[in-house]
């Protein structure tokens, strides 16, 4: 019998273009009346994949700016925060106020399945571009990361260092290597969709014949390199990377000439979410200029926010080769995705 979701899949096209027909909800500017109503909720319940570090940043500065509300967060990586979302979807049970994964294609998914609340940010509404926003104001892109290689600096010399996701392969780099499994991180799922679309499986058949170390998230390659226990990282996110090298770890990102692949990472409100209006508070708190700054500042990440500044010292998107992003496309492929790397990276 054909699953829910199976079917879901087979009607995206029809329904998809339905929802672009749609006309989107008014942009929502924040007001007292918010804020107070805000505060009777008291809490907002936020399940993310950003980095636990980051998210609490976040957390502190928007409890600092709206006293009287509390953020809970849950963080996960992006394939277990979709699960869970399910699950209690499931059994009836309404946990999450606002939703943040680095899996684009999860929000196709749960906006076709009504599972998403329209809300449009006036920063959203204002200075991000058309493509970075769902066009029924469901959800929108929270943060743009980056799927970099790096190295230890200390144990590869820059001239030495891989150029590129093909150089992997060289015999020399056995057993060095360190990267992360799309099964757990969203953001690694979309890069190996990327990846294979551009390059091909057959890259990663042969790399995993390079004796890989596996790790979970997208933040773990970075650590692993810090700490010297494999020299190279083949993926992982940017910001990580960015963040160890910024306190003293020697570690340099590689933007591989091959491209880089691009993630979008967007956030959302819960249709059934049990705090609604501390949620609606937050989510523009996320989308504002503010919160957007601090995701650059400290978090080390990209922000499609027309007024904010890149972070001094990084590369510019601009003079980054990426690779494009496809939600869609990652969203009809995730389990052969997650089927085909685990064929070949066996555990």
């Amino acid at each position: 019998m054909m699953s829910i979701r199976s079917f879901a899949i087979l009607l995206a096209a029809g329904l998809a273009a339905t929802a672009a027909a749609a006309a989107p909800p008014p942009s929502s500017a924040v007001d007292q009346k918010l804020i107070d109503a805000a505060r009777k909720d008291g809490t907002v319940v936020w399940y993310t994949s950003t980095d636990v570090e980051i998210a609490e940043a976040l957390g502190k500065a928007f409890e600092a700016k709206y006293p009287g509300v509390k953020v809970q967060i849950d963080r996960s990586g992006s394939e277990r925060v979709f699960q869970r979302i399910g699950q209690e979807h499931m059994a009836n049970v309404q946990a999450c106020d606002v939703v943040n994964s680095s899996d684009a294609a999860h929000f196709i998914y749960w906006r076709r399945e009504g599972w998403l609340a329209p809300y449009l940010p006036e920063d959203v509404a204002k200075y991000f571009p058309a493509d970075q926003k769902d066009p029924d104001g469901t959800y929108a892109t929270v943060r743009a990361t980056l799927s970099v290689m790096g190295y230890n600096s200390k144990l590869i010399k820059a001239d030495e260092a891989p150029k590129g996701f093909v150089d992997l392969l060289d015999p020399k780099w056995a057993g060095k290597i360190v990267k992360s499994h799309p099964s757990y991180s969203g953001g690694t799922l979309t890069a190996t969709f990327e990846i294979a679309r551009d390059i091909g499986w057959d890259y990663f058949e042969k790399l995993a014949k390079q004796r890989v170390m596996q790790v979970e998230s997208a933040t773990d390659p970075a650590k692993k390199v810090v700490l010297g226990e494999r020299p190279i990282m083949a993926d992982g996110s940017e910001y990580s990377l960015l963040i160890a090298r910024d306190r003293g770890g020697a570690v340099e990102p590689i933007y591989p000439v091959e491209g880089t692949p691009l993630i979008a990472s967007p956030a959302a409100i819960l249709k059934d979410a049990p705090h609604p209006n501390a949620a609606r508070l937050f989510e523009s708190f996320l989308f504002s200029t503010e919160g957007q700054q601090l995701l650059v500042d400290i978090g080390a990440m990209r922000s499609w926010h027309a007024q904010v500044k890149e972070r001094a010292g990084r590369v510019p998107m601009g003079s980054i080769k990426l690779m494009k992003e496809d939600p869609a496309g990652v969203e009809r492929s995730i389990e052969e995705v997650k089927k085909r790397y685990t064929s070949y990276f066996k555990t």
